[in-house]
């Protein structure tokens, strides 16, 4: 068991990993099902559609990107599929608001949220925190932060407010000097970075 954690970490027999992928083929062919689904829908949108039925298409859109980030297959054609869906979305939109200002930078802020949310997807530890029934307990974060590579890490601090920040730097120290001399020099070396990324994002907010 690993020092930092709370509870060992579950072994998995061979049915246990059989069941594991045949629940990620099943998962696999519903996403493909809705994503046919909603391309047929957006095939299908008239020139003159309610804005509400588009808004909504988008948003069904996003949660798909999402859910393609978290699937055991690589899904980075689907993926690409998705975003190009969403600009057409998206300038059909911009072109019902052109000449509206306070509409048009909006919408360039709402692009901009889109592009920087994507690529934080494309960190396997953000696309497992934000999954629905996400398998980090919450009991299991600091350690999770404190261990997972540092890049994921990384991406995964743009989740949280200064708030939550300083939280979780607490729990970090804490699970450190309660490990005593059981936590190795990389975990220090995390943890002091993770200190360091919290105090920088403190004073620059």
């Amino acid at each position: 068991m690993h020092p930092l954690f709370p509870r060992p970490v579950k072994e998995f027999t061979d049915d246990d990993l059989l069941e594991v992928q045949r629940l990620d083929h099943e998962e696999l062919l519903e996403f493909l099902t809705s994503l046919r689904n909603l391309v047929k829908r957006a095939v299908e949108l008239r020139p003159n559609e309610e804005t509400q039925v588009v808004l909504d298409l988008k948003a069904e859109l996003e949660k798909h990107y999402e859910e393609a980030c978290r699937l055991a297959d690589a899904q980075g054609n689907n993926k690409e599929a998705i975003s190009r869906l969403i600009e057409v979305i998206m300038n059909t939109i911009r072109r019902a608001a052109a000449g509206d200002p306070l509409a048009e930078q909006e919408l360039a802020q709402e692009a901009e949220a889109r592009r920087l949310h994507f690529r934080l997807l494309e960190s396997p530890l953000v696309a497992d925190l934000l999954h629905p029934q996400t398998l980090i307990e919450p009991d299991e974060l600091a350690a999770v932060l404190l261990t997972d590579p540092q890049d994921q890490v990384e991406a995964a601090l743009e989740l949280f407010d200064d708030e939550q920040l300083g939280l979780l730097r607490e729990e970090t120290r804490r699970l450190v000097e309660e490990a005593g001399e059981a936590v190795g020099e990389e975990e220090r070396a995390r943890l002091s970075w993770l200190e360091e990324r919290a105090v920088a994002r403190k004073e620059s907010g």
